[in-house]
């Protein structure tokens, strides 16, 4: 399986143009929401003295040493550090999506320009982290968040990565790790369907499980199902895979699909979409398809729940990780886990619930960061 290697991805950041601090200043402008300033007018509005500007721009001249340390703590792929077998799995009540940050490496750097630039947030005014570095460091298009006083003293005690990390978005990651240790210690799967692939990582935690014979997925991406094939063709040969390519509630309504897997799979498993909080390039998103979060709930929500219910064998397990997302002051509030766990129980009966701590995903309360495991039985 080819990874992207250090030396390209610096080169995606790469200027053949050199600039003074004096050509920066004058060309350089500031973006905010839809507006752009020229820096100098931005400057004097804000009141940011010359100082922090000539830090910034110290830190663009030295972009490389910056993108090296992102690139090896986030995207380099060890190969004495992909086999989960290696390391004890979670016990389960205990998972953790931020445990052993490595096996996420290799999923990250298969979907590296979808996971940090094309998936775009739900939420207003939540721009991509890597449109944000590449305008930075290649266009002289600064996001006004960089100019903050919080984001300046970050940037002042050198940790400008911090601004990058914590105020940009970027796809959220099923930790693999996470997807080996609940089937090692919960759900014991041996034939596994997901609908969805969950970009590569619920393939690559199953199919490290040696009990696990067979895996079954589905996606709208088609970069993601033919990279996730890929992968699993390469790394576990031995091992039935078979990726499709079509929405899991179109997939409800497939004869082929029903009458090749009527009770098959002892494990359904995936982490759903959260209505709008990532929007993918390409494919055939639910959120394009139905329009209000009603029409989401039923055209998408339960026609895959109805797919679970049909391809699990008789007291097979459904789980799901879930959160609601958003403020319940403003008008991006979902309340997922009730919502959707309701239409879930018309078909399933609730087994577990458990918490997984997870410090990258947008909740409802901000004093909790957990997202909830479900396990659901079919009758």
């Amino acid at each position: 399986m080819p990874y992207l290697k250090l030396d390209t991805f610096l080169n995606l950041f790469s200027t053949k143009k050199t600039q003074t601090f004096q050509d920066f200043l004058r060309d350089s402008k500031v973006r905010s929401n839809k507006n752009m300033t020229p820096l100098k007018e931005y400057m004097k509005d804000k009141g940011i003295p010359l100082s922090d500007i000539k830090l910034l721009f110290e830190n663009i001249q030295h972009r490389n040493e910056y993108l090296t340390r992102f690139y090896n703590l986030s995207l380099m792929v060890q190969s004495d550090r992909i086999d989960m077998n290696a390391v004890q799995p979670m016990k389960n009540k205990q998972m953790n999506n931020n445990t052993e940050l490595v096996f996420k490496n290799p999923i990250r750097n298969m979907h590296y320009r979808d996971i940090l630039q094309n998936t775009k947030s739900g939420m207003e005014n939540v721009p991509t982290y890597m449109d944000v570095i590449m305008d930075l460091y290649v266009h002289n298009i600064i996001d006004y968040k960089i100019l903050t006083p919080s984001a300046r003293f970050y940037i002042k005690n050198g940790r400008i990565g911090s601004v990058f990390s914590s105020y940009y978005f970027r796809a959220s990651i099923m930790n693999p790790y996470l997807v080996y240790s609940l089937n090692k210690s919960l759900l014991h799967g041996t034939r596994i369907f997901t609908p969805t692939l969950g970009w590569s990582s619920y393939s690559y935690g199953f199919l490290e499980c040696s009990e696990v014979l067979e895996y079954v997925g589905t996606d709208v991406i088609p970069g993601v199902c033919k990279k996730t094939k890929d992968f699993a063709d390469s790394k576990y040969p031995e091992k039935k895979v078979e990726i499709y390519c079509k929405p899991s509630e179109e997939l409800a309504k497939s004869k082929p699909f029903l009458n090749k897997y009527r009770e098959h799979f002892d494990v359904v498993f995936f982490s759903p979409p959260y209505y709008r909080l990532e929007l993918y390039k390409g494919g055939e998103q639910s959120t394009d398809k139905y329009k209000t979060y009603e029409e989401w709930l039923t055209g998408y929500w339960e026609e895959t729940i109805k797919l679970c219910y049909y391809v699990l064998q008789k007291k097979g397990r459904l789980c799901y990780i879930l959160s609601g997302y958003g403020s319940e002051n403003t008008r991006d509030h979902y309340d997922l886990l009730k919502d959707m766990n309701s239409i879930t129980k018309k078909y399933f009966k609730l087994h577990s619930t458990q918490p997984m701590y997870n410090k990258d995903v947008y909740i409802i309360d901000d004093k909790d960061i957990t997202e909830k495991i479900m396990t659901f039985i079919k009758n």
